[in-house]
Protein backbone atom coordinates (compact mmCIF):
# COMPACT_ATOMS: atom_id res chain seq x y z
CA UNK A 1 0.00 0.00 0.00
CA UNK A 2 1.38 3.68 -0.78
CA UNK A 3 0.04 6.71 1.05
CA UNK A 4 -0.13 9.79 -0.56
CA UNK A 5 0.75 12.63 2.04
CA UNK A 6 -0.33 16.06 0.10
CA UNK A 7 -3.66 15.68 -1.50
CA UNK A 8 -3.70 17.19 -5.16
CA UNK A 9 -6.47 18.45 -7.28
CA UNK A 10 -6.65 17.64 -10.83
CA UNK A 11 -6.70 20.51 -13.33
CA UNK A 12 -9.91 21.03 -14.70
CA UNK A 13 -9.41 22.21 -18.58
CA UNK A 14 -9.64 24.95 -20.04
CA UNK A 15 -12.76 25.93 -20.40
CA UNK A 16 -15.03 23.59 -17.94
CA UNK A 17 -15.15 25.69 -14.78
CA UNK A 18 -16.58 23.80 -12.39
CA UNK A 19 -19.93 25.12 -11.30
CA UNK A 20 -21.84 21.89 -10.21
CA UNK A 21 -25.18 21.13 -8.82
CA UNK A 22 -25.54 20.16 -4.56
CA UNK A 23 -27.48 17.35 -5.58
CA UNK A 24 -27.78 15.20 -8.72
CA UNK A 25 -31.37 12.58 -8.10
CA UNK A 26 -31.18 8.93 -9.23
CA UNK A 27 -32.62 7.63 -12.67
CA UNK A 28 -33.58 4.49 -10.83
CA UNK A 29 -33.81 2.32 -13.64
CA UNK A 30 -30.84 2.83 -15.33
CA UNK A 31 -28.84 3.49 -12.29
CA UNK A 32 -29.60 -0.68 -11.49
CA UNK A 33 -29.15 -1.53 -15.27
CA UNK A 34 -25.36 0.31 -15.12
CA UNK A 35 -24.80 -1.36 -11.38
CA UNK A 36 -25.15 -4.52 -13.02
CA UNK A 37 -23.20 -4.27 -16.06
CA UNK A 38 -20.37 -2.88 -14.22
CA UNK A 39 -20.46 -5.85 -11.17
CA UNK A 40 -20.32 -8.18 -14.66
CA UNK A 41 -17.33 -6.50 -15.92
CA UNK A 42 -15.75 -6.64 -12.44
CA UNK A 43 -16.31 -10.09 -12.04
CA UNK A 44 -14.10 -11.52 -14.49
CA UNK A 45 -10.90 -12.74 -13.25
CA UNK A 46 -12.08 -11.47 -10.02
CA UNK A 47 -11.31 -13.35 -6.68
CA UNK A 48 -14.65 -12.19 -5.81
CA UNK A 49 -15.79 -13.44 -8.73
CA UNK A 50 -18.84 -15.89 -7.25
CA UNK A 51 -20.17 -12.87 -5.24
CA UNK A 52 -19.92 -10.09 -8.05
CA UNK A 53 -22.10 -12.49 -10.05
CA UNK A 54 -24.55 -12.92 -7.57
CA UNK A 55 -24.80 -9.09 -6.72
CA UNK A 56 -25.04 -8.69 -10.71
CA UNK A 57 -28.22 -10.84 -10.78
CA UNK A 58 -29.53 -8.98 -7.88
CA UNK A 59 -29.16 -5.55 -9.54
CA UNK A 60 -30.30 -6.86 -12.82
CA UNK A 61 -33.67 -7.71 -10.79
CA UNK A 62 -33.88 -4.43 -9.23
CA UNK A 63 -34.27 -2.77 -12.35
CA UNK A 64 -36.36 -5.28 -13.98
CA UNK A 65 -38.95 -5.24 -11.63
CA UNK A 66 -40.10 -1.13 -12.07
CA UNK A 67 -42.25 -1.92 -15.09
CA UNK A 68 -44.56 -3.49 -12.76
CA UNK A 69 -44.41 -1.70 -9.36
CA UNK A 70 -47.54 0.33 -8.08
CA UNK A 71 -47.09 3.76 -7.79
CA UNK A 72 -45.23 5.32 -5.07
CA UNK A 73 -46.62 8.65 -3.00
CA UNK A 74 -43.27 11.36 -2.29
CA UNK A 75 -44.13 13.31 1.26
CA UNK A 76 -46.15 16.65 -0.02
CA UNK A 77 -44.49 20.03 -0.64
CA UNK A 78 -45.19 21.44 2.90
CA UNK A 79 -43.86 18.27 4.53
CA UNK A 80 -41.17 18.97 2.12
CA UNK A 81 -40.44 22.44 3.18
CA UNK A 82 -40.85 21.65 7.05
CA UNK A 83 -38.10 19.20 6.49
CA UNK A 84 -35.52 21.79 4.57
CA UNK A 85 -36.54 24.91 6.95
CA UNK A 86 -35.16 22.67 9.83
CA UNK A 87 -33.08 21.08 7.71
CA UNK A 88 -33.79 17.75 7.80
CA UNK A 89 -34.15 14.82 4.79
CA UNK A 90 -37.50 14.68 3.28
CA UNK A 91 -37.12 11.22 3.12
CA UNK A 92 -36.10 10.40 6.63
CA UNK A 93 -34.98 7.20 6.95
CA UNK A 94 -35.97 6.85 10.61
CA UNK A 95 -39.25 7.24 9.91
CA UNK A 96 -39.70 5.23 7.48
CA UNK A 97 -42.29 2.87 7.85
CA UNK A 98 -43.08 0.25 5.34
CA UNK A 99 -45.85 0.43 2.77
CA UNK A 100 -48.10 -0.92 0.02
CA UNK A 101 -45.22 0.22 -2.71
CA UNK A 102 -42.67 -1.07 -0.20
CA UNK A 103 -44.03 -4.31 -0.13
CA UNK A 104 -44.75 -4.97 -3.45
CA UNK A 105 -41.21 -3.98 -4.31
CA UNK A 106 -39.67 -6.96 -1.71
CA UNK A 107 -42.58 -8.89 -2.81
CA UNK A 108 -41.75 -9.00 -6.57
CA UNK A 109 -37.86 -8.50 -5.68
CA UNK A 110 -37.76 -11.91 -4.00
CA UNK A 111 -40.00 -13.94 -6.45
CA UNK A 112 -37.72 -12.68 -9.46
CA UNK A 113 -34.05 -13.59 -7.16
CA UNK A 114 -35.30 -17.19 -6.74
CA UNK A 115 -34.45 -18.07 -10.36
CA UNK A 116 -31.00 -16.66 -9.08
CA UNK A 117 -28.09 -19.08 -8.70
CA UNK A 118 -26.59 -19.02 -5.27
CA UNK A 119 -24.88 -20.48 -2.55
CA UNK A 120 -26.65 -22.72 -0.17
CA UNK A 121 -26.85 -20.48 2.39
CA UNK A 122 -27.74 -17.38 0.73
CA UNK A 123 -30.72 -19.77 -0.81
CA UNK A 124 -31.34 -20.71 2.81
CA UNK A 125 -31.34 -16.99 3.66
CA UNK A 126 -34.16 -16.14 0.75
CA UNK A 127 -36.54 -18.90 2.13
CA UNK A 128 -36.31 -17.58 5.67
CA UNK A 129 -37.04 -13.73 4.20
CA UNK A 130 -39.57 -15.14 2.07
CA UNK A 131 -41.61 -16.84 4.87
CA UNK A 132 -41.16 -13.76 7.82
CA UNK A 133 -44.70 -12.38 8.46
CA UNK A 134 -44.79 -8.29 8.30
CA UNK A 135 -43.81 -7.92 11.93
CA UNK A 136 -40.53 -9.95 11.20
CA UNK A 137 -40.02 -8.38 7.74
CA UNK A 138 -40.22 -5.05 9.35
CA UNK A 139 -37.43 -5.76 11.86
CA UNK A 140 -35.14 -6.10 9.10
CA UNK A 141 -36.34 -2.90 6.95
CA UNK A 142 -35.93 -1.29 10.91
CA UNK A 143 -32.26 -3.04 11.54
CA UNK A 144 -31.23 -1.70 8.22
CA UNK A 145 -32.30 1.47 8.05
CA UNK A 146 -30.43 2.04 12.14
CA UNK A 147 -27.35 0.48 10.46
CA UNK A 148 -27.44 -2.19 13.62
CA UNK A 149 -28.32 -5.48 11.58
CA UNK A 150 -26.93 -8.86 13.55
CA UNK A 151 -24.03 -10.72 12.82
CA UNK A 152 -26.51 -13.74 12.69
CA UNK A 153 -28.72 -12.48 10.16
CA UNK A 154 -26.38 -10.30 7.60
CA UNK A 155 -27.30 -13.13 4.38
CA UNK A 156 -31.39 -12.13 4.88
CA UNK A 157 -30.52 -8.59 5.06
CA UNK A 158 -28.83 -8.43 1.73
CA UNK A 159 -32.42 -9.23 -0.07
CA UNK A 160 -33.90 -6.56 2.04
CA UNK A 161 -31.61 -3.96 1.93
CA UNK A 162 -31.88 -4.82 -2.33
CA UNK A 163 -35.61 -3.59 -2.01
CA UNK A 164 -35.31 -0.32 -0.11
CA UNK A 165 -32.54 0.33 -2.51
CA UNK A 166 -35.04 0.33 -5.11
CA UNK A 167 -37.97 1.59 -3.27
CA UNK A 168 -35.58 4.97 -2.07
CA UNK A 169 -34.21 5.61 -5.17
CA UNK A 170 -37.83 5.82 -6.96
CA UNK A 171 -38.73 8.83 -4.05
CA UNK A 172 -35.48 9.83 -4.07
CA UNK A 173 -36.11 10.35 -7.83
CA UNK A 174 -39.62 12.45 -7.39
CA UNK A 175 -38.01 14.68 -5.52
CA UNK A 176 -37.17 18.63 -6.20
CA UNK A 177 -33.16 18.82 -6.31
CA UNK A 178 -33.72 22.86 -5.91
CA UNK A 179 -35.32 22.40 -2.71
CA UNK A 180 -32.88 20.12 -1.30
CA UNK A 181 -30.41 21.56 0.74
CA UNK A 182 -27.07 20.18 3.57
CA UNK A 183 -28.41 18.46 6.46
CA UNK A 184 -25.08 17.38 7.91
CA UNK A 185 -21.75 16.48 8.06
CA UNK A 186 -21.95 12.18 6.25
CA UNK A 187 -25.67 12.42 5.75
CA UNK A 188 -27.29 12.05 2.32
CA UNK A 189 -29.94 15.35 1.66
CA UNK A 190 -32.73 12.98 0.56
CA UNK A 191 -32.56 10.13 3.32
CA UNK A 192 -30.26 11.33 5.79
CA UNK A 193 -27.86 7.99 5.13
CA UNK A 194 -24.37 7.49 5.97
CA UNK A 195 -22.36 7.72 2.15
CA UNK A 196 -21.06 4.67 0.45
CA UNK A 197 -18.26 6.24 -1.18
CA UNK A 198 -17.45 9.81 -2.97
CA UNK A 199 -16.76 10.29 -6.68
CA UNK A 200 -14.68 12.88 -8.51
CA UNK A 201 -16.58 13.52 -11.64
CA UNK A 202 -16.20 14.68 -15.02
CA UNK A 203 -19.26 15.88 -15.92
CA UNK A 204 -19.72 19.27 -18.21
CA UNK A 205 -19.90 21.98 -15.85
CA UNK A 206 -18.67 19.83 -12.95
CA UNK A 207 -15.44 18.41 -13.76
CA UNK A 208 -13.58 17.43 -10.62
CA UNK A 209 -15.91 18.22 -8.02
CA UNK A 210 -16.70 15.72 -5.20
CA UNK A 211 -20.13 14.09 -4.79
CA UNK A 212 -21.06 11.81 -2.14
CA UNK A 213 -22.79 8.12 -2.81
CA UNK A 214 -25.92 7.18 -1.16
CA UNK A 215 -26.18 3.72 -1.05
CA UNK A 216 -29.55 3.79 -0.02
CA UNK A 217 -31.52 6.06 -2.08
CA UNK A 218 -28.90 6.28 -4.96
CA UNK A 219 -28.83 10.06 -4.40
CA UNK A 220 -24.98 12.17 -4.98
CA UNK A 221 -24.42 15.32 -3.35
CA UNK A 222 -21.56 17.77 -3.30
CA UNK A 223 -19.00 17.73 -0.99
CA UNK A 224 -15.95 20.05 -1.57
CA UNK A 225 -12.60 17.90 -1.91
CA UNK A 226 -9.96 17.61 0.90
CA UNK A 227 -12.55 17.48 3.55
CA UNK A 228 -13.38 14.21 5.85
CA UNK A 229 -17.13 13.45 3.77
CA UNK A 230 -18.48 11.99 7.47
CA UNK A 231 -17.50 14.46 10.45
CA UNK A 232 -15.84 17.45 8.22
CA UNK A 233 -12.61 17.40 8.95
CA UNK A 234 -9.90 19.62 6.75
CA UNK A 235 -7.39 18.61 8.77
CA UNK A 236 -5.49 15.38 8.97
CA UNK A 237 -6.66 14.10 5.47
CA UNK A 238 -4.91 11.47 3.84
CA UNK A 239 -5.30 8.96 1.46
CA UNK A 240 -4.28 5.58 1.03
CA UNK A 241 -3.95 2.83 -2.01
CA UNK A 242 -2.95 -0.61 -3.14
CA UNK A 243 -0.03 -0.82 -4.85
CA UNK A 244 0.28 -1.14 -8.34
CA UNK A 245 -3.13 0.20 -8.54
CA UNK A 246 -4.79 2.08 -11.10
CA UNK A 247 -4.49 4.92 -9.24
CA UNK A 248 -8.42 5.54 -9.59
CA UNK A 249 -9.84 4.35 -6.55
CA UNK A 250 -8.04 5.23 -2.93
CA UNK A 251 -9.58 5.17 0.54
CA UNK A 252 -9.36 8.99 1.99
CA UNK A 253 -8.50 8.72 5.58
CA UNK A 254 -9.28 11.34 8.14
CA UNK A 255 -7.12 11.81 11.57
CA UNK A 256 -9.47 13.32 13.99
CA UNK A 257 -12.31 10.52 13.26
CA UNK A 258 -10.47 7.94 12.65
CA UNK A 259 -12.76 6.72 9.90
CA UNK A 260 -12.23 6.13 5.71
CA UNK A 261 -14.28 6.72 3.20
CA UNK A 262 -12.91 5.60 -0.63
CA UNK A 263 -12.88 7.90 -3.39
CA UNK A 264 -13.19 6.92 -7.13
CA UNK A 265 -11.57 9.17 -9.83
CA UNK A 266 -14.57 9.01 -12.05
CA UNK A 267 -13.24 11.38 -13.84
CA UNK A 268 -10.67 8.96 -14.99
CA UNK A 269 -12.88 6.30 -15.28
CA UNK A 270 -16.30 6.47 -16.21
CA UNK A 271 -17.79 2.93 -15.59
CA UNK A 272 -16.57 3.62 -11.66
CA UNK A 273 -19.78 2.69 -9.45
CA UNK A 274 -20.13 3.96 -6.28
CA UNK A 275 -21.41 0.88 -4.53
CA UNK A 276 -19.96 -1.68 -7.24
CA UNK A 277 -16.29 -0.89 -6.45
CA UNK A 278 -16.53 -0.44 -3.51
CA UNK A 279 -17.39 -4.26 -3.12
CA UNK A 280 -14.78 -4.79 -5.53
CA UNK A 281 -11.77 -3.23 -3.56
CA UNK A 282 -12.29 -5.10 0.01
CA UNK A 283 -8.94 -5.63 -0.44
CA UNK A 284 -8.00 -1.72 0.22
CA UNK A 285 -10.37 -2.24 3.53
CA UNK A 286 -8.58 -4.99 4.81
CA UNK A 287 -5.35 -3.29 4.48
CA UNK A 288 -6.39 0.42 5.87
CA UNK A 289 -7.93 -1.12 8.55
CA UNK A 290 -4.80 -2.68 9.51
CA UNK A 291 -3.58 1.10 10.31
CA UNK A 292 -6.44 2.02 12.70
CA UNK A 293 -9.32 3.19 10.66
CA UNK A 294 -12.82 2.20 10.77
CA UNK A 295 -14.77 1.79 7.69
CA UNK A 296 -17.62 5.15 7.93
CA UNK A 297 -19.00 3.51 5.07
CA UNK A 298 -21.95 1.86 4.44
CA UNK A 299 -22.96 -0.99 1.95
CA UNK A 300 -25.51 -3.31 2.35
CA UNK A 301 -23.91 -5.56 0.12
CA UNK A 302 -20.67 -5.46 2.37
CA UNK A 303 -22.69 -5.86 5.72
CA UNK A 304 -19.95 -7.65 8.40
CA UNK A 305 -17.20 -5.68 7.05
Amino acid sequence: MSKVDAPWHDPVPIGEVAAPPFVRLPAPISLFAGRTQRLRTLARGHELSAYLLFLASLTEAQYRIQDDLPPIKIPDAPSRERARSFAMPPLDRNRFTPDAAFDATLDQLLSLVRTIEMRPEASAALASVINLDMPGREALVRALLTNSVPSAALAEHVFVAAALQVHFARLAAGLDPKGLGPVGDGACPACGGPPVSSLVVGWQGAHGARFCACPLCGTLWNVVRIKCSLCGSTKGIGYQEIDGGAGTIKAETCDNCRSYVKILHQHKDAALDPVADDVATLGLDLLVRELGYRRGAFNPFLLGY
